[in-house]
């Protein structure tokens, strides 16, 4: 089945005990063991729940992994695969990586003695070059977040598979519907679910899937350990926006093409980023990889007051931290989601005081391009 039938038809689009079209939310905290000479399926929440494993099950479908967890948020579930390495281990890393995947990296592990290389994963040698004896893993982000640059998945996790490094994916931005990097050969790919898997801003979760059994094993032991997990009713918001997934990211990158196309134009922008503009860097390799481009875009002003200025104007747009609700949100990194990363760091990066990142939503485009036009003058 293609991807947006898969979204429906994955294995739990009926519950077996009732016949209900919906997965029921059960709502407790620790289950009846019965005969405790038999392993028990459920016993305490933390370890396991019904509502939980139907979204573990469906993620690990939808991106062609083994297995699948959820977790109580985004970085909760990077935090916990980054939790499967041991002090001393190294780890190579895009250096424009989610600010939360830069701080937690350069902060929490980085005391307990995880090292990381930031490397410009657009250039795979530069991967190749950064491996050191001690290096366990590779971890890449692609399109980037704020500055949407392409890093080619199939080149990158080969360099790491030919050095048996485990190799891992944030694929938040392009979702399973649009990139599934386990098929491209990564090992692990996470999820903020909170962004367009939930779909309406109104949910925190997080995902992670394995490619194999083992390294399955290995994160369910940290999430069980940590215990990082979510309630059945936010696990259950997430497996309903899946099912609308498609409609609504195929609306959202449509208007998103159109307003990557206006902004290009608008004689109060500077540069626009957007892997569906024809002179967006690595675009080629984009849509080698990729469905779509997306519904996330980047754009300069000319200067900072500018900037500034258009997040108060605006009127259709939430300014905002967070994406992939239905509707449209800017946000301005070096004070949001990059805020943690030293101001010289960012500058290097180009995460500048006048980039604003745009979560296209659900509204008519034509409606976004006038507010837009007014908030920029």
């Amino acid at each position: 089945m293609k991807p947006g039938t898969l979204l429906i038809h994955n294995g739990h689009e009926i519950d077996p005990s009732t016949r209900a079209l919906g997965v029921p939310i059960v709502q407790t905290s620790t289950f009846d063991q019965g005969d405790l000479t038999q392993a028990p399926t459920y016993d305490y929440a933390r370890s396991g729940n019904p509502t939980r494993r139907a979204l573990e099950e469906t993620i690990a479908v939808l991106e062609g992994g083994a297995k699948g967890y959820a977790f109580g948020s985004g970085i909760a579930a990077i935090a916990s695969v980054l939790g499967i390495f041991s002090s001393g281990d190294h780890i190579v890393t895009a250096e424009d990586l989610y600010g939360g995947s830069w701080r937690i990296l350069n902060t929490f592990y980085k005391r307990w003695g995880l090292e990381n290389t930031a490397v410009h994963a657009t250039d795979p040698e530069a991967i190749r070059r950064a491996i050191k004896p001690h290096t366990k893993a590779v971890f890449l982000e692609t399109p980037s977040n704020p500055l949407l640059k392409i890093t080619d998945l199939k080149a990158c996790l080969s360099i790491a598979r030919e050095a048996g490094l485990i190799s891992i994916v944030d694929n938040t931005f392009m979702t399973p519907y649009l990139q599934q990097a386990i098929p491209l050969g990564a090992d692990i790919v996470v999820h903020s679910a909170t962004k367009f898997l939930g779909g309406h801003s109104d949910v925190l979760s997080g995902l992670a899937v394995t490619r194999t059994e083992e390294l399955g094993r290995q994160v369910y032991a940290v999430q069980n350990g940590f215990g990082a997990v979510p309630g059945p009713w936010d696990v259950w918001l997430v497996l309903r926006g899946l099912k609308t997934l498609k409609v609504r990211l195929e609306a959202q990158q449509t208007s998103a093409q159109k307003l990557a196309q206006w902004l290009s134009g608008h004689p109060q922008v500077e540069q626009v980023f957007y892997p569906g503009l024809s002179g967006h860097p690595g675009r080629e390799i984009h849509a080698a990889q990729c469905a779509g481009p997306g519904a996330v875009l980047s754009f300069k002003t000319k200067t900072a007051e500018q900037a500034l200025k258009f997040l108060a104007k605006v009127e259709l747009a939430a300014s905002a931290v967070s994406l992939g609700g239905v509707e449209t949100i800017a946000s301005y990194p070096v004070r949001m989601s990059h805020a943690a990363m030293p101001q010289a760091e960012r500058s290097r990066l180009g995460i500048t005081d006048t980039l604003i990142r745009i979560s296209v939503g659900l509204e008519d485009i034509e409606d976004l391009i006038t507010d837009f036009d007014q908030a920029l003058y």
